[in-house]
């Protein structure tokens, strides 16, 4: 069995302490993180790499960010998403990871991407276009994926909230560019290619939240949107056993307003 888990850590200089707390208890076998907010040079990789951890990051100074964490050899695809060179933004990573299969010395590889989404709002600003031209070049780049035919898990702050279902408020949220038809169409394509939402896979019932806003009492009011994903391919669909949203690390002092999410594939 592998955990893979997806967490927008809203800066990791700023959380680590719970941020090693939860990698310490959890245990995840992939880590796929979302705002770091750091480059490369100041992320912390002796406190993580303690902990058994093999890392590949797309940093940027103070905004963005991504970065893969994996307990077994992890190698680098890209650093970037495909389909535009002046999009400098460091929003997409990708890794190939090499999984003992069976008990032997055999290996699965189990291809895993971590992507933060732009927000998009102002839903009337030059944001939006932004957003949803980055998630149609996203759409083009995961059918080719899918095209070779792997275990693969692109998960990730998707800013977008699938249905009414997955917001405490929608009516209130209608006009918010993660609540938008535009955004959640190009999401749901994403599903029409053959993607599976490791959560809704398993998991019908309402009130299943991944973000939290700041403002005071949202989290004690349990008023959350489930944004943050795993869409599996459908080999990786094949292998799935479990999945969920891990709230603990939400209720820390001074938390992310994000909760990781994660799901168990049977390796």
């Amino acid at each position: 069995m592998i955990r893979i888990a997806s967490w927008n850590v809203n800066s990791i200089k700023a959380h680590i302490g719970n941020v090693l707390g939860w990698l310490r208890s959890a245990k995840p076998d992939v880590v796929l993180m979302q705002e770091i907010k750091t480059t490369e040079d100041g992320f912390p990789r002796l406190e993580v790499e303690d902990l058994g951890y093999n890392i590949a990051i797309a940093g940027q100074k103070t905004y963005n960010g991504v970065a893969i964490l994996s307990k077994h050899p992890l190698t680098t695809e890209r650093v970037a998403l495909p389909g535009d060179e002046t999009d400098s933004h460091a929003r997409y990573i990708e890794g190939i990871i090499e999984v003992p299969s069976g008990g032997t010395s055999a290996h699965r590889v189990l291809r895993v991407a971590s992507i933060y989404l732009p927000n998009g709002n102002p839903a009337n600003s030059d944001k939006f276009p932004y957003k949803l031209a980055w998630m149609d070049r996203l759409h083009a780049h995961a059918a080719g994926l899918l095209r070779l035919e792997e275990v693969t898990v692109l998960g990730g702050d998707y800013n977008v909230a699938p249905t009414d279902a997955d917001v405490y408020d929608p009516e209130g949220w209608r006009g918010d560019a993660l609540c938008r038809p535009e955004s959640r169409q190009r999401l749901r394509a994403l599903l029409y290619l053959g993607y599976v939402d490791a959560i809704r896979a398993l998991h019908a019932e309402p009130r299943l939240y991944t973000f939290w806003d700041y403002q005071a009492g949202c989290w004690q009011r349990d008023e959350g949107l489930r944004i943050d994903h795993l869409l599996l391919s459908p080999q990786a669909t094949d292998l799935l056993i479990a999945s969920g949203i891990d709230r603990e690390p939400r209720g820390k002092d001074k938390p992310s307003d994000h909760t990781p999410v994660w799901c168990e594939l049977d390796a």
